[in-house]
């Protein structure tokens, strides 16, 4: 078992022992997201497969976050926000736009990509370094910038 799922489960178990019911859903919801892939896969997640589950978890709220300001709803915002506040708990340290940007250019150096048609090679380099240290779509509009210079 990986170690930030350990750290969900102890969490699950202190959340309920404290009667703290936000934050108990929201962990059992990560719990849930992680058991269902392993059931699907028929495996144990690693670390990094953990991270990934719960980076795809991040992105849909941020997604739901966008719907919801659209339709004017900031109860549900509040909701997502509190819930994201929570995942990036259990997430890597953040890596800072140099370091991100410094991944890219080596990835765009070993590859020898040079134009966009080569993104999905150097999106393949770099997503298994920056799962759940940056925001993958921010990676990609960095990468398009590149290779479109």
């Amino acid at each position: 078992m990986s170690e930030t799922r350990q750290r969900i489960l102890d969490d699950i178990k202190a959340a309920m022992k404290a009667g703290d019911k936000p934050r108990l859903a929201t962990l059992r919801l990560m719990s849930a997201a992680i058991k269902q892939i392993e059931v699907d896969q028929r495996t144990e997640l690693d670390e990094p497969g953990t991270i990934a589950v719960l980076d795809k978890m991040l992105k849909q709220r941020r997604e739901s976050i966008a719907q919801y300001e659209k339709a004017n709803r900031n109860d549900l915002v509040d909701v997502e926000q509190s819930e994201i506040s929570l995942i990036q708990e259990y997430m890597p340290a953040a890596l800072s736009t140099d370091e991100i940007a410094s991944v890219i250019d080596e990835a765009v150096a070993s590859s020898g990509a040079s134009s966009i048609k080569d993104m999905g090679k150097v999106m393949g380099m770099v997503k298994p370094l920056l799962q759940g240290k940056a925001d993958m779509s921010a990676v990609s509009q960095i990468i398009k910038q590149r290779l479109n210079a």
